[in-house]
């Protein structure tokens, strides 16, 4: 080998052994830099500021929580808050202080709501190794309603603690394309929904998990309970992406340039893998690519419209 190419395969593999430790090890990371996503560019917090009545319920939450002794439920709700502010690590690490002295559904709480962080940084074997060791930890146990944050315009909580941890575990065995472990998953997490928000997450990504794992008859099958007249409270947007797919709604009027940034990535994901699975893959990938270029980098829709265009970069 020539100086010149062994000069340059030791520049490349110092190059490659900096980028897999940023991605690998936290400590690795420039100050603000909460994740490096799967194309290689640096995530950052937006610093946004939380309306002032979400921080004040969840303090006074945490100060509920504290003095019933309630440990867990304090450690998890400072957690959270730390997550909606954009600090997913301190949060992971605060969660992770106080796992060991929990058991049962304590530790199962705290390791639901570390592996949805863990998904968010992109660790999603971190995340896997979470949620399955809290889905053993709920097994024969009755199921418990999971409050808001900021509740919704019901002021209804829609999700439990057993529908999350399928619902998130089945995401991060779909986005390392697990996909039959994924669909165990969201059979589970439906056969736990007790409403009909909670049911149509599911039956999404229960049917994209289905497509992709080439069992279309199935996936048509799970969208006949699917209709209009759903009792839907938060996942408007679930309902008519699983419309789109039954042929009961137009797709272009989903595209609205005034929706959220949310809502913006997870109909840009939905459309998207709509347009792939029916063999448009060029218009799969441009709209992919419009969903990474949003700021909404830890919401659902845009880590599986990153993790789509990783693969297709390959």
């Amino acid at each position: 080998m020539s100086p010149i190419k062994f000069l340059f395969l030791v520049t490349f593999l110092s190059l490659f052994v900096v980028f897999y430790s940023l991605r690998k090890d936290s400590t690795s990371l420039p100050e603000g830099v909460e994740a490096i996503s799967l194309l290689g560019d640096s995530l950052t917090s937006d610093n946004t500021s939380l309306p002032e009545n979400l921080t004040l319920r969840i303090d006074s939450l945490i100060n509920v929580a504290n003095t019933k002794g309630e440990t867990s439920t304090a450690l998890i709700w400072e957690a959270r808050l730390l997550g909606y502010n954009g600090q997913y690590r301190e949060a992971i690490d605060l969660l992770t202080s106080g796992l060991d002295e929990m058991e049962g559904l304590n530790r199962a709480e705290i390791l639901r709501h570390r592996g949805h962080r863990f998904i968010s940084i992109r660790e999603f074997e971190k995340a896997i190794l979470d949620f399955e060791e809290a889905s053993e930890l709920i097994e024969g146990t009755d199921d418990i309603v999971e409050q808001d944050g900021l509740p919704n315009a019901s002021n209804f909580p829609t999700s439990s603690l057993h529908t999350n941890i399928w619902y998130h575990l089945g995401l991060a065995y779909y986005v390392t394309g697990e996909f039959e472990k994924a669909q165990f998953a969201y059979q589970q997490c439906i056969k736990a929904s007790t409403n009909d928000d909670m049911l149509v997450a599911a039956l999404y990504w229960q049917y994209m998990t289905l497509k992709r794992n080439g069992q279309d008859e199935l996936a048509g099958k799970i969208l006949n309970g699917v209709h209009s007249e759903m009792d839907i409270i938060e996942n408007d947007s679930y309902l008519k992406l699983l419309l789109v797919f039954k042929a009961e709604f137009d797709p272009q009027l989903l595209i609205d340039e005034s929706s959220d940034a949310l809502s913006n990535a997870t109909i840009g994901y939905g459309i998207g893998n709509w347009h792939f699975i029916n063999d448009r893959k060029e218009r799969a990938q441009s709209i992919w690519e419009q969903v990474y270029e949003g700021k909404s980098w830890a919401s659902f829709g845009y880590i599986a419209s990153e993790v789509e265009l990783a693969r297709l970069y390959e």
